[in-house]
């Protein structure tokens, strides 16, 4: 029975991706590539910016840059893999090199939802405490924040990472996806997945649920003090800063929302093909337009960047 275990057992992985519009991949190919590229020169742009002009060197800024670097690492996990698939007709990955994969995509993303949840906090001392902001959000701390960010998303899938890894996989070895994800990689388990999809459930769970209540209590606040600002210009500017991360935190909480939390191992093939591209490619290229084209100040310093060039 060993020696039949050792010859059934599954070193590659298959990734499906949109078997429908095959004889389109040219074409997605041509529009994703242009996708990725706007992502990452777009979110590069910002960090050039932030660290050139000294007059956005303040903690909001400093969060911004950190999730622009966040988002260029995020779609390296999984857009490149995506393009070389369209144009590979096997379109293969190894066993492990999809758990690595799948690794690093709840990694970069837990660490997007604390640091949504950190400049939630950050933009509720500005606007609710004022006085007090200066003297709460000091250098030291928002450093110590975004380190503490990208170590809690290193650790956040190490244990769901740990428990996949020893699950027994002997076929089938189909991926009905663009990219490797925790979900289907374990209804691939030829052995019962119960235990690891409910590890999968309540790390997610807590990841989402704790991170988007602090956000949703932060906002609160931040709308009924704007609401009491007697200014209309005051409310406008104050909307404005706000909105946009309003945005960004409603598209990405929403879509891992849909994707994770859920009990269950079986699950709509379009669905989570749909919903993952959301958070994988649409809310990336969401960043860069939000916090660049509609952001004043980085307009400005853009505009005199260029000049001065």
């Amino acid at each position: 029975m060993e020696r039949i275990f050792n010859d059934s057992r599954v070193y590659e992985i298959v990734l499906q991706g949109f078997k429908t519009l095959q004889p389109f991949n040219v074409l997605l190919f041509i529009i994703l590539l242009v996708i990725y590229l706007f992502i990452i020169s777009g979110n590069a742009v910002i960090l050039l910016i932030i660290c050139r002009e000294s007059a956005l060197h303040s903690p909001m800024y400093f969060f911004i840059a950190a999730l622009s670097s966040l988002e260029i690492c995020y779609t390296a996990v999984t857009i490149p893999k995506m393009l070389a698939d369209l144009l590979d007709e096997e379109k293969k990955i190894s066993l492990n090199g999809c758990l690595v994969q799948a690794y690093f995509l709840h990694a970069l993303g837990a660490a997007e939802c604390y640091i949504l949840t950190i400049m939630a906090y950050d933009r509720y001392l500005a606007i609710c405490k004022p006085l007090r902001y200066s003297s709460i959000m000091t250098t030291g701390l928002y450093i110590n924040l975004i380190a503490a960010i990208f170590i809690g998303g290193i650790l956040t899938p190490v244990i769901e990472t740990i428990f996949i890894s020893i699950l027994p996989f002997c076929g089938p070895n189909r991926i009905e996806n663009v990219f490797c994800d925790f979900p289907p990689l374990i209804s691939l388990a030829c052995t019962d997945t119960r235990l690891y999809i409910m590890v999968e459930f309540i790390v997610s769970s807590i990841v989402i649920l704790l991170t988007s209540a602090f956000v949703f209590f932060s906002y609160t606040r931040i709308i009924y003090i704007i609401l009491r600002i007697k200014s209309k210009d005051g409310r406008r500017k104050a909307f404005s800063t706000c909105g946009a991360h309003l945005i960004v935190v409603t598209l990405s909480f929403g879509s891992i929302s849909f994707m994770y939390i859920r009990v269950t191992s079986s699950y709509s093939v379009d669905y989570d093909r749909v919903v993952g591209l959301t958070y994988a490619v649409f809310i990336p290229l969401a960043n860069p337009i939000i916090y660049g084209l509609r952001n004043e100040e980085i307009k400005r310093c853009l505009y005199k960047l260029l000049l001065s060039k």
